[in-house]
């Protein structure tokens, strides 16, 4: 019996067994990383005290009075605290006189596996989008270089100075077209690693801003002060998390509220990269959120929802923190848009 204990204390499913009552008579340690609540705060409360979710209740429920084992997939659960999880449960009935216990409830959490997929598309995407971008910009920079030269010979041969507007006028757009294809790229110059603070980056961020933008937007700091120091370019990160926020200032329409928030995440994963301590930093704005259609493509090289927008500021935020082995994940709804910066602080394993 002790071994079977053991193999249902470390389990990662969370499994709880219900009475004919449906109170939870015991859960297991992945119930109360699921639940934020621990089994002697949880035992012998009815379960619809602890999950909000209808469709779980109902297949409880029905279960109860079949007998039969329930499956779903893919269920968004509602817990007690708000918090949301998309998980797969299994309700099993049991048949044991010898016990109270008449149900088992497995909950196997799969944002985590959602997340991780979802991750991988963005990085994928990333490696495959510098080498279109590099073909192209070799492709576009190199007749540019043609057109420029010779305006300028045209330049020296034309017998009017009036007439040199003209050549002026193509010189200067070639110069604008071939400054946007370097930043299409990002910053090319490698990383200057240096140790530095989050919160240092966020203050001198903030201070910009707030030399820039209009007394409609409130900016508030939610910091963690015991974040470790970060290897990272100072420079380069601040242009990253400033191209983030201004999206976000630019979204509000310069009137709303800007957060700040720094944490730090254990035994994070990133792509397939497991790192022990990650930094996630936040930038949270009250603007009326990114349309369903645009949020997977909005880290994509031209992508904006606003006419005078370039779609070049969030790509090169995302290649920005990519270099620095991170990534930038979004989540939005209206009244709420959060963009998610998530920089290791050192590598372990591979899995």
């Amino acid at each position: 019996m002790d071994q079977y204990r053991r193999i249902f204390e470390n389990l990662h499913t969370a499994i709880l067994t219900l009475d004919n009552q449906l109170r939870i008579t015991s859960a297991n340690p992945a119930c109360e990383m699921l639940f934020a609540q621990s089994r002697n705060q949880i035992n012998l409360q009815p379960i619809s005290s602890i999950i909000h979710t209808p469709q779980l209740l109902e297949s409880l429920n029905e279960a109860l009075k079949s007998g039969h084992p329930f499956t779903s997939r893919s269920c968004q659960l509602i817990l007690l605290n708000k918090n949301e999880s998309t998980v797969d449960y299994t309700i099993t009935p049991i048949d044991d006189s010898k016990t109270e216990d008449i149900m088992l409830l497995e909950l196997n959490p799969i944002d985590r596996l959602m997340r991780l997929a979802r991750e991988d598309k963005i990085l994928n995407y990333q490696v495959t989008n510098r080498a279109v971008i590099r073909g192209l910009a070799h492709e576009v920079k190199n007749p540019l270089g043609g057109i420029r030269g010779a305006a300028q010979l045209l330049e020296k041969e034309l017998p009017g100075q009036n007439l040199h507007e003209y050549t002026d006028v193509i010189i200067r757009e070639v110069d604008r077209l071939r400054a946007l294809v370097d930043r299409m790229f990002g910053p090319n110059q490698p990383l200057n690693l240096e140790a530095i603070s989050i919160h240092e980056i966020l203050e001198h961020m903030i201070r910009l801003l707030l030399a820039e933008t209009k007394d409609g937007i409130s900016f508030h700091r939610d910091y963690d002060p015991s974040l470790p120091a970060l290897e990272g370019d100072k420079d380069q990160l601040i242009q990253a998390i400033l191209n983030l926020a201004r999206n976000s200032i630019e979204a509000m329409k310069n009137k709303g509220e800007l957060i700040f928030r720094s944490r730090v995440q254990r035994q994070f994963a990133i792509g397939n990269i497991r790192h022990r301590l990650v930094i996630q930093l936040d930038i949270e704005d009250s603007g009326p959120g990114i349309s369903p259609d645009l949020i997977e493509s909005i880290f994509y090289p031209m992508v904006t929802s606003r006419p005078e927008g370039t779609g070049l500021g969030l790509s090169i935020a995302q290649d920005i923190v990519a270099k620095h082995n991170g990534l930038i994940e979004v989540t939005s709804q209206p009244g709420q848009t959060i963009f998610s910066v998530f920089l290791p602080l050192e590598h372990t394993n591979e899995f």
